[in-house]
């Protein structure tokens, strides 16, 4: 585990898409009402999972189907307890995503994260079957986050 601001114990957080740098809602990630973030990197999923909009909101799922799609690049970002807990409220952790396990390749990381970078949970759509037949996205429109594994 890693504390930072005062004794806060922090967790890694993988943002891919609406919540990374130059995004609608990457002010979420700095809003301290939300809890506490710290950009450490971007990186790019291990395996490639499918990206797909879907609703009439044109929400972005990532699929939980590795090895089909792309490739997935996002920001890797140290967040507290209730900047994570305004993740999965704003993200509908569990009703619309759920968690899984997913590894990372760090791409560029100032403090140095070392690939590969395993991630404990992560956020991706629960499945639908209909979700396989829309058209993907490509790896630059991606959306929504990851949960990383907590800092040892």
């Amino acid at each position: 585990m890693v504390r930072l601001w005062s004794s806060v114990l922090m967790t890694r957080v993988f943002v891919y898409g609406t919540l990374k740098k130059g995004q609608p809602n990457n002010y979420r990630m700095f809003d301290s009402n939300n809890g506490k973030a710290e950009y450490l990197g971007s990186a790019f999923t291990s395996q490639k999972y499918p990206l797909v909009i879907t609703t009439e909101d044109n929400i972005p799922f990532l699929l939980n189907i590795p090895g089909q799609g792309h490739r997935v690049h996002g920001e890797i970002y140290k967040v507290d307890d209730q900047m994570l807990k305004f993740l999965d409220d704003f993200e509908s952790v569990p009703t619309l995503y759920q968690r899984t396990v997913v590894q990372l390749e760090v791409k560029e990381a100032p403090n140095r994260l070392g690939p590969p970078l395993f991630v404990k949970h992560s956020c991706i759509n629960l499945y639908n079957r209909y979700m396989e037949r829309l058209p993907l996205l490509s790896p630059s429109l991606s959306c929504c986050y990851f949960n990383h594994e907590t800092d040892q």
